[in-house]
């Protein structure tokens, strides 16, 4: 557990999801990740950092904000927003950021969308989001 953001598990957040309407999950993952490995349905796609100098999105919270608001006309920064990327930590920086901008409703999903790796360095054989059979597409 984090001390600064509070973290669930991928099956918790799923939970957590369909039990309220206004919860979105914010997938932080490259552009390709959320393409080609997959991703939660509904879930809001906005890089944290992008191949192929992995630097910050400077513009991640004004992105968060417009893809709220398009979908929202009441206060978008007390949405309960669930935090995603392929192992977890990525998502933990960016939801600290959103929360430091002042959204008041942030959760990392701990484990991420494929989980940690393996014996075998393969990822989605111990945990995460696909290991957990939880609702996801590809593009």
């Amino acid at each position: 557990m984090n001390d600064d953001l509070p973290e669930i598990d991928p099956n918790e957040a799923e939970k957590r999801r369909q039990g309220d309407s206004r919860t979105v999950i914010i997938d932080v993952r490259s552009q390709v990740e959320y393409e080609f490995v997959g991703h939660p349905i509904g879930a809001v796609h906005i890089p944290w950092k992008e191949f192929p100098n992995w630097e910050e999105n400077t513009d991640f919270c004004m992105a968060v904000d417009s893809a709220l608001s398009r979908e929202r006309s009441d206060d978008i920064l007390s949405t309960p927003l669930l935090m995603l990327c392929r192992s977890g930590a990525r998502s933990l920086a960016a939801g600290k950021k959103l929360a430091e901008y002042g959204y008041t409703d942030v959760t990392n999903i701990a484990e991420g969308f494929e989980g940690d790796k393996d014996k075998s360095n393969h990822r989605s054989n111990l945990n995460g989001w696909r290991y957990h059979g939880l609702p996801w597409e590809q593009s």
